[in-house]
Protein backbone atom coordinates (compact mmCIF):
# COMPACT_ATOMS: atom_id res chain seq x y z
CA UNK A 1 0.00 0.00 0.00
CA UNK A 2 1.35 3.49 -0.81
CA UNK A 3 1.41 6.21 1.50
CA UNK A 4 -0.09 9.57 -0.07
CA UNK A 5 3.42 11.24 0.28
CA UNK A 6 4.46 8.33 -1.94
CA UNK A 7 1.66 8.86 -4.49
CA UNK A 8 2.75 12.31 -4.48
CA UNK A 9 6.37 11.37 -5.28
CA UNK A 10 5.26 8.59 -7.64
CA UNK A 11 3.19 11.52 -9.39
CA UNK A 12 6.14 14.33 -9.48
CA UNK A 13 8.72 12.19 -11.07
CA UNK A 14 6.39 10.07 -13.93
CA UNK A 15 7.50 12.72 -16.30
CA UNK A 16 10.37 14.62 -17.51
CA UNK A 17 13.11 15.62 -14.72
CA UNK A 18 14.18 18.95 -14.73
CA UNK A 19 17.81 18.74 -16.62
CA UNK A 20 20.03 20.40 -14.17
CA UNK A 21 22.92 19.70 -11.67
CA UNK A 22 20.33 18.57 -8.49
CA UNK A 23 17.14 17.95 -10.23
CA UNK A 24 15.77 16.23 -7.09
CA UNK A 25 15.72 19.16 -5.17
CA UNK A 26 13.46 21.05 -7.02
CA UNK A 27 10.62 18.21 -6.27
CA UNK A 28 11.53 17.50 -3.33
CA UNK A 29 11.18 21.85 -2.60
CA UNK A 30 7.29 21.26 -4.21
CA UNK A 31 6.60 18.24 -2.03
CA UNK A 32 8.07 20.43 1.01
CA UNK A 33 10.62 17.91 1.93
CA UNK A 34 14.34 17.52 1.80
CA UNK A 35 16.50 15.88 -0.98
CA UNK A 36 17.81 13.43 1.26
CA UNK A 37 14.15 12.22 2.23
CA UNK A 38 12.59 12.16 -1.22
CA UNK A 39 15.69 10.25 -1.97
CA UNK A 40 15.53 7.78 0.60
CA UNK A 41 11.92 7.22 -0.38
CA UNK A 42 12.66 6.96 -3.93
CA UNK A 43 15.44 4.10 -2.85
CA UNK A 44 12.54 2.47 -0.56
CA UNK A 45 9.97 2.19 -3.34
CA UNK A 46 12.77 0.39 -5.79
CA UNK A 47 13.78 -2.08 -2.98
CA UNK A 48 9.93 -2.90 -2.35
CA UNK A 49 9.94 -3.61 -6.36
CA UNK A 50 7.38 -0.25 -6.92
CA UNK A 51 10.02 1.49 -8.96
CA UNK A 52 12.09 -0.91 -11.08
CA UNK A 53 13.77 1.46 -12.70
CA UNK A 54 14.33 4.87 -14.09
CA UNK A 55 14.89 5.98 -18.04
CA UNK A 56 15.81 8.08 -20.74
CA UNK A 57 13.47 8.88 -23.82
CA UNK A 58 16.11 9.25 -26.84
CA UNK A 59 14.70 10.94 -29.26
CA UNK A 60 16.92 9.53 -31.57
CA UNK A 61 15.96 11.55 -35.00
CA UNK A 62 16.46 14.95 -32.47
CA UNK A 63 19.58 14.24 -31.41
CA UNK A 64 21.07 13.58 -35.10
CA UNK A 65 20.88 9.73 -35.30
CA UNK A 66 18.96 9.22 -38.72
CA UNK A 67 18.92 5.33 -38.53
CA UNK A 68 17.33 3.47 -35.77
CA UNK A 69 17.08 -0.47 -35.19
CA UNK A 70 15.19 -2.92 -33.28
CA UNK A 71 17.88 -5.78 -33.11
CA UNK A 72 15.90 -9.16 -32.23
CA UNK A 73 18.35 -11.84 -31.30
CA UNK A 74 17.91 -15.20 -30.65
CA UNK A 75 19.89 -16.40 -27.83
CA UNK A 76 20.28 -19.84 -25.72
CA UNK A 77 19.09 -18.89 -22.45
CA UNK A 78 21.92 -19.94 -20.27
CA UNK A 79 24.06 -17.14 -22.06
CA UNK A 80 21.14 -14.59 -21.78
CA UNK A 81 23.22 -12.52 -19.00
CA UNK A 82 26.60 -12.54 -20.72
CA UNK A 83 25.13 -12.02 -23.93
CA UNK A 84 23.24 -9.42 -22.95
CA UNK A 85 25.85 -7.51 -21.15
CA UNK A 86 27.99 -7.75 -24.11
CA UNK A 87 25.99 -6.03 -26.09
CA UNK A 88 24.94 -3.47 -23.91
CA UNK A 89 28.08 -2.33 -23.62
CA UNK A 90 28.12 -1.01 -27.38
CA UNK A 91 27.62 2.63 -27.51
CA UNK A 92 24.99 2.53 -30.13
CA UNK A 93 23.17 0.30 -28.04
CA UNK A 94 20.31 2.79 -25.80
CA UNK A 95 17.92 -0.52 -24.55
CA UNK A 96 19.25 -4.09 -24.16
CA UNK A 97 16.15 -6.65 -22.62
CA UNK A 98 15.30 -9.71 -22.93
CA UNK A 99 11.65 -11.22 -23.72
CA UNK A 100 9.85 -14.42 -24.12
CA UNK A 101 10.01 -15.95 -27.41
CA UNK A 102 6.97 -17.68 -28.95
CA UNK A 103 6.16 -20.18 -31.58
CA UNK A 104 6.54 -17.89 -34.51
CA UNK A 105 9.00 -15.35 -33.10
CA UNK A 106 11.95 -17.58 -31.89
CA UNK A 107 14.17 -14.15 -30.61
CA UNK A 108 14.48 -13.55 -26.72
CA UNK A 109 16.88 -10.93 -26.60
CA UNK A 110 16.50 -6.81 -28.11
CA UNK A 111 18.50 -4.12 -28.64
CA UNK A 112 18.07 -0.46 -29.48
CA UNK A 113 21.09 0.51 -32.17
CA UNK A 114 21.24 4.01 -33.29
CA UNK A 115 23.50 5.17 -36.10
CA UNK A 116 24.00 8.12 -38.69
CA UNK A 117 22.32 5.11 -41.59
CA UNK A 118 20.91 2.23 -41.62
CA UNK A 119 24.33 0.41 -42.72
CA UNK A 120 26.21 1.79 -39.94
CA UNK A 121 23.29 -0.09 -37.96
CA UNK A 122 23.85 -3.05 -39.61
CA UNK A 123 27.56 -3.31 -39.71
CA UNK A 124 26.72 -2.10 -35.49
CA UNK A 125 24.71 -5.73 -35.45
CA UNK A 126 27.51 -7.54 -37.07
CA UNK A 127 30.23 -6.52 -34.99
CA UNK A 128 28.10 -7.36 -32.12
CA UNK A 129 27.02 -10.64 -33.36
CA UNK A 130 30.78 -11.50 -33.60
CA UNK A 131 31.63 -10.55 -30.49
CA UNK A 132 29.25 -12.35 -28.46
CA UNK A 133 28.96 -15.41 -30.86
CA UNK A 134 25.23 -15.06 -32.14
CA UNK A 135 24.78 -15.63 -35.36
CA UNK A 136 20.81 -15.70 -35.40
CA UNK A 137 19.09 -11.65 -35.65
CA UNK A 138 16.95 -9.79 -37.43
CA UNK A 139 16.75 -6.37 -37.93
CA UNK A 140 13.80 -4.09 -37.51
CA UNK A 141 14.15 -0.66 -38.67
CA UNK A 142 12.32 2.37 -37.64
CA UNK A 143 10.26 4.77 -40.33
CA UNK A 144 8.76 7.11 -38.47
CA UNK A 145 9.40 8.21 -34.59
CA UNK A 146 6.05 8.34 -32.44
CA UNK A 147 4.72 10.50 -29.80
CA UNK A 148 6.93 9.18 -27.16
CA UNK A 149 5.22 9.64 -23.47
CA UNK A 150 5.43 8.34 -19.51
CA UNK A 151 3.14 6.43 -18.17
CA UNK A 152 1.07 8.20 -15.46
CA UNK A 153 -0.15 6.78 -12.64
CA UNK A 154 -1.25 10.03 -10.03
CA UNK A 155 -1.78 13.71 -10.78
CA UNK A 156 0.71 15.95 -9.45
CA UNK A 157 -2.04 18.62 -8.22
CA UNK A 158 -0.25 21.50 -9.70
Amino acid sequence: MLTDLEKKIIAHIQGDLAICERPYLGIAQKLNISEDELLSHLNALNERGLIRRFGATLRHQKSGYKANAMVAWKVAEDRIEDVGRTMAAFRQVSHCYRRNPNGNWPYNLYTMVHAANETECRETARQMAAKAGVTDYTLLFSRKELKKTSMQYFATGD
